[in-house]
């Protein structure tokens, strides 16, 4: 098995993965919070874990990836203020909090199927998993980390801060903390400003609430990572990743949680992918550069020249290092396209390639290993696409050997279509209109066998013309009519 390296945020160094358990992994996602159309920001990250999900696979790990749909507790600021996103877009549309989440859950996993991110071995959701988080909630307060406070409990920072230290994540000191957040005006039922709730007493408006020891409420955002993580792959586990904006405070107070209520921080590696800024600018609502996965595949947004397929996204998103900053334009969209669409052609052109015993020149033996060890060197797919596009050059220059073809094939099967996920839009295309045209054709012909038993040879002859002058030939024979076309 080919060594795995990764760059673990914890470490801040490139390391060796060496799982907890030999041969399985375990590994964990944060996962959207569904009160709207997934965006750009979404891309990026279901991308690159489903190409970390299909490489480990590819090395030959069992692997068990848990990514999480956010459903409760996150709240307009992710902080400890304002209304939950869900419950607000609930209350604006006059629906159910549930049927807010239904229809976005469903919309998020239509734009990942588009994007050929393949589904996680689990998706919990955070509104089914209340009791776990209010039995977490007691451990920390048992163990002197938490209190309560007019039926809210917050994790109190300084003592953790004393007896271990928080911030390893991010580097940040609880001083700097502090001066980033926003100061007390008197009325707040926390301590200090940087504790942050794990379960935060309803308001009477608020919709999601549900009965605990302290109040009617719901729990944290942050609490909810850390009990799924831990019901589904253990105390302890291998990858916990997420996008950089996740860092702090969200995977920050997710490590304090975790060793106030279980004395582990419970992940062995923090893999963290970087933004998607839009012409140099961070997406946002308020600069009109807010893009959602239906616009861009539609191209019905003013920043967008045209619609850009799913493939082409995931293509651009895969040319850029996954912990590098990636800024979307057209121009980059459209350089994007026409590099991927080279790359589909070559795959395409290799197709009747047949299996061949003979092995492969050096030269393509050598090729695979240049692919394999990017990918393996913390997800270099950049590199690996370059190296790819030397494949590229090879199939179109054309004479290449029975091995050296199968072997090429075999590369782009294996690597291009399974590890990073990309698949031949244009071949789909034409494999769907080749069913439908069969589809046509059987009733076409159908009608056409019923007027030749009614003798109705003109109309017969009309049908047969009608498809000879579109490229369409029929021949009767004694099983039926047969098409081919030209």
């Amino acid at each position: 098995m080919r060594p795995l390296y990764l760059t673990n945020t914890l470490s801040r160094n490139k390391e060796l993965f060496k799982p907890i358990h030999e041969g399985r992994v375990g590994m964990y996602v944060c996962g959207p919070t569904v009160y709207g159309d997934a965006h750009l920001g979404h891309a990026r990250p279901g991308v690159t874990y489903d190409v970390l999900f299909r490489l480990l696979k590819y090395l030959g790990y069992k692997v068990r990836y848990v990514r999480n749909i956010t459903d409760v507790g996150h709240l307009e600021q992710d902080a400890d203020e304002g209304e939950d996103k869900i419950a607000k877009k609930a209350r604006l549309e006059e629906l159910e909090p549930m049927e807010v989440v239904q229809y976005y859950t469903e919309r998020y996993h239509e734009a990942m199927r588009l994007l050929n991110v393949e589904s996680p071995s689990i998706e919990p959701r955070a509104s089914g998993h209340i009791i776990e988080q209010i039995e977490t909630v007691k451990k920390i307060l048992a163990a002197g980390y938490a209190y309560e406070s007019n039926g809210s409990v917050y994790f109190d920072v300084e003592k953790y801060n004393k007896d271990h230290k928080y911030g390893i994540l991010s580097g940040r000191t609880l001083e700097a903390t502090l001066e980033g957040t926003r100061a007390l005006d008197g009325q707040s039922d926390k301590r200090a400003p940087y504790d942050f709730a794990i379960w935060k007493k309803a308001e009477p408006e608020h919709i999601m609430r549900w009965p605990s020891p302290w109040s009617d409420g719901f729990p944290g955002w942050h609490l909810e990572c850390s009990v799924m993580g831990e019901k589904y792959l253990g105390e302890e586990f291998d990858i916990h990743g997420g996008g950089m904006d996740l860092m702090f405070p969200h995977h920050e107070c997710e490590i304090a949680q975790n060793v106030a209520s279980r004395g582990t921080q419970g992940v062995h590696y923090w893999v963290h992918n970087n933004m998607i800024t839009i012409n140099g600018q961070k997406m946002g609502k308020s600069l009109g550069n807010f893009i959602t996965l239906p616009e861009l595949f539609s191209g019905k947004h003013p920043k967008l020249e045209q619609a850009y397929s799913p493939m082409t996204v995931r293509f651009f998103i895969l040319q850029a290092h996954y912990r590098g900053t990636l800024d979307f334009s057209n121009e980059a969209l459209q350089a994007a396209e026409k590099g991927y669409k080279r790359l589909m052609a070559a795959w395409r052109s290799l197709d009747g390639a047949q299996q061949c015993s003979e092995a492969p020149s050096a030269e393509i033996t050598s090729l695979r290993d240049k692919v394999e060890e990017a990918l393996c060197d913390d997800m270099n797919t950049p590199i690996a696409i370059a190296h790819l596009f030397e494949a590229v050059k090879l199939v179109n220059g054309g004479n290449l050997s029975k091995a050296d073809a199968w072997a090429l094939k075999s590369l782009f099967d294996e690597i291009v279509g399974g590890v990073l996920g990309l698949r031949d839009e244009d071949a789909a295309a034409s494999g769907k209109a080749e069913k439908a045209l069969e589809g046509v054709m059987e009733l076409v012909l159908e009608s056409r066998s019923k007027a030749r038993a009614e003798k109705n040879w003109a109309e017969s002859d009309r049908i047969r013309d009608l498809l000879a002058s579109y490229g369409i030939t029929v021949k009767d024979t004694k099983d039926g009519a047969t098409w081919t076309l030209e």
